[in-house]
């Protein structure tokens, strides 16, 4: 199940490039889902409405939220 969710959270975010992004409108486990395939230019609307998101999270999705940022730190480097 998450699998399908993660690759129709890829899908939908690269076929996003065709039109504005609103970030707003996506589920936060989508947003979890994308973090390191947002390009550059989306990246600052992307992060804030993520980061408007972290406090009413479940468990489990900060889990999944803090695993995917220590992969983009790791990235980073």
């Amino acid at each position: 199940m998450i699998n399908k969710l993660f690759l129709a959270s890829l899908l939908f975010a690269f076929n996003l490039n065709l039109f504005a992004v609103n970030y707003s409108e996506m589920s936060t486990q989508e947003l979890i889902a994308i973090m390191g395939y947002v390009k550059p230019e989306n990246k600052h609307d992307f992060l804030k409405e993520l980061n408007e998101r972290v406090d009413s999270m479940t468990k489990k999705e900060k889990k999944e939220y803090e695993k995917n940022l220590k992969k983009l730190k790791e990235k980073s480097k």
